[in-house]
């Protein structure tokens, strides 16, 4: 079973790149098992058509013996989609509450249950604090990816968040596995990108181009390889996946 945690600025368009990701993985055979960790609850959004998933938050709220069976909900080309959800706006701590979702997946014996092939978390990355930074760290992940365009503050993020994954792999936990490049057409971006990568002795996994079949995928509410499976962006998302892939591989072995 192969983990992988995908971090980046909110908004940066990194469940969209998640579910694509998954969706590509599925259909090379591998089952997949995808994780939202964000309160808003909407990670798998796109795999499911706009269909929610019970957060394992709420499960829990509802009773303190959860039946893992009624966990997540079964997505496009089989895969499982999971949220670990968070407390109400403004009360609670919302990394405690990834913390405990989290937690009890692991102690209810999900991924014995599912027998994933590849688990990818979709981590909000403002903040790599508490419950946020559970993914990289105890084992969760192997490795870590982080989405970034050539936008300051989402370069200021990734350089924090890879800083973070820094300190929890001198302990023996994930590892970082490279940038990917989601881009803003902004100036010199590929350049800022190259530089951040650089800094943290590792390279750019794959880049993105903006597009406009994204948009038009959303607005049927689906992922781009499930509305537009032939055009060049799910060709994109493809190749991203194999060389996510080949990096994790790689590195394992």
């Amino acid at each position: 079973m192969l983990k992988l945690a995908f971090y980046g600025k909110g908004g940066i368009g990194k469940s969209t790149t998640v579910s694509n990701i998954a969706l590509a993985l599925a259909e090379r055979g591998l089952k997949v098992v995808q994780i939202g960790c964000d309160p808003k609850a909407d990670s798998t959004s796109q795999l499911l058509h706009g269909e929610k998933v019970t957060p394992v938050l709420e499960l829990i709220r509802r009773s303190s013996d959860i039946d893992i069976a009624a966990v997540g909900k079964v997505g496009d080309s089989g895969v499982i989609c999971v949220e670990s959800g968070g407390p109400a706006p403004g009360v609670g701590c919302a990394g405690r509450g990834i913390i405990a979702a989290l937690e009890t997946l692991e102690k209810k014996g999900a991924f014995k249950l599912w027998e994933p092939d590849v688990v990818l978390y979709d981590v909000l990355g403002d903040v790599v604090c508490g419950g946020f930074s559970m993914p990289m760290r105890n084992g969760y992940a192997d490795y870590v990816f982080i989405l970034t365009s050539g936008e300051n503050m989402a370069v200021h993020a990734a350089a924090n968040i890879a800083m973070a994954v820094g300190n929890y792999s001198r302990r023996g936990y994930a590892r970082l596995g490279g940038f990917i490049l989601n881009k803003r057409n902004v100036k010199n971006e590929v350049a800022k990108v190259e530089e951040l990568a650089a800094d943290f002795n590792t390279s750019i996994a794959g880049m993105l181009e903006w597009s406009e079949t994204v948009q038009e995928a959303e607005e049927k509410k689906q992922c781009v390889l499930s509305a537009f499976p032939r055009s060049e962006m799910a060709a994109s998302y493809r190749k991203l996946a194999d060389r996510i892939m080949e990096i994790a591989g790689g590195a394992k072995a």
